[in-house]
């Protein structure tokens, strides 16, 4: 019971940051040997809405609510920015730069949540309390963090070269028609952006769970009308049959992982976690995504790493960590609060059970005259006078 609740979902969120670093890893490589962002996501999502399916049949067939015109708008309104909105600027973003880059810019999600949540008084602020000061200075630092980031590079950290290289992706990245567009400004913009819309997502779909509370089959909605979305911009983008093409190993290895292992597989495994240890728990494993990116894009794909990179990283992960960790003291405190208020109810309550079991001790009449006789059992009943 212990290993279930404690190892074992531990172990999952590893999995699923390891899961999203190779996701990143592949589809930079897919997007440099030719591979466009827009077709990417397309198939994504088309991937995504078959591997969702059966786990949303299964699951949910017998307790999921009623399909209204009110749960499709909001499943189309969490597609517009969880699905197409979302990842169309990530991937664009991740194209004009590196998955380290990527990665650390993605840690703004929480904060950029918050702010979005206490606009729409979904969250409290509290800035008088020491939890909200967290919040608040936590974002502040998340935010210098991305633009340090996002626009100073500095020097190279001299750390050496990794002595294990992937071939295959090195000859990719020096030969792929991709390789040399980036674009260091527009790309930590838009993966930015992209955080900002997936943001958005979270507060639709907060309000969306309080009616729909089925969020497999939620997921596989939104991924089948993103994948509409998708197809219709790739489409409109991109006439030639030939860039639609899968039979290259990597973008079919990109696709399939990207729409299996980084939606269907990688929700189902945070919404257990959530289900057991709560969202604040999922949230903290964040920032190793940071880490293992950084790492296996060293190792593998000869990505230098600048002193911006590694300043900024560490402002954004420190900042992260300020915002959860204030989340984290509100929701205890809630928690204290709500415990006391049961106390104090159960104190009230025995007291009126005392005092009415006193009463019902008492002779009727008052002035002495009354009495009490045995009833055989050692209790006592009051006796007219």
């Amino acid at each position: 019971m212990v290993i279930t609740r404690d190892l074992l979902p531990s172990l999952a969120m590893v999995l699923v940051q390891i899961g999203y670093a190779g996701m990143n890893i592949t589809s930079k490589m897919a997007m440099d040997s030719g591979m466009k962002p827009l077709i990417l996501v397309a198939y994504r999502q088309i991937f995504a809405t078959i591997a969702t399916f059966p786990v949303a049949y299964f699951i949910e067939r017998k307790t999921r609510p009623k399909i209204t015109l009110r749960v499709l708008v909001q499943v189309f309104f969490c597609s517009i920015t969880g699905a197409t909105g979302n990842q169309v600027l990530y991937f664009i973003g991740l194209q004009n730069s590196s998955p380290t880059i990527a990665c650390a810019l993605t840690n703004l999600l929480p904060a950029v949540t918050f702010i979005l949540a206490a606009i729409f008084r979904q969250e409290a602020v509290g800035i008088k309390k020491a939890s909200g000061q967290a919040k608040v200075i936590g974002t502040v630092v998340c935010v210098a963090g991305a633009m340090v980031l996002s626009f100073y590079h500095g020097h190279t950290i001299g750390i050496g070269e990794s002595k294990i290289h992937w071939g295959y992706a090195q000859n990719i990245t020096s030969h792929g028609p991709d390789s040399t567009g980036s674009n260091f400004f527009l790309g930590p913009f838009l993966i930015m952006a992209a955080a900002v819309s997936w943001a958005v997502w979270f507060i639709i779909q907060t309000k969306m769970s309080e009616t729909f509370a089925a969020p497999y089959t939620s997921t596989l909605l939104m991924c089948l009308m993103g994948s509409i979305q998708c197809g219709a911009i790739a489409l409109i983008s991109d006439h030639k049959l030939s860039d639609w093409s899968l039979t290259s190993p990597i973008r079919l290895i990109s696709a399939l992982y990207a729409g299996v292992v980084a939606s269907a597989l990688a929700f189902c495994l945070m919404s257990w976690a959530i289900q057991l240890k709560g969202p604040l728990y999922v949230s903290v494993f964040s920032p190793l995504l940071l880490v293992v990116v950084a790492v296996f894009s060293w190792t593998f794909l000869e990505e230098k790493l600048y002193t911006g990179t590694f300043v900024g990283s560490a402002l954004v992960v420190i900042g992260l960590y300020g915002v959860l960790w204030g989340k984290d003291r509100e929701m205890n405190g809630k928690e204290e609060g709500e415990e006391n208020q049961k106390k104090v109810k159960q104190q009230h309550i025995v007291k009126r059970d005392i005092n009415e079991d006193i009463e019902s001790r008492l002779p009727v009449g008052g002035g002495g005259g009354g009495g009490a006789t045995g009833n055989g059992n050692g209790s006592t009943r009051p006796i007219s006078p």
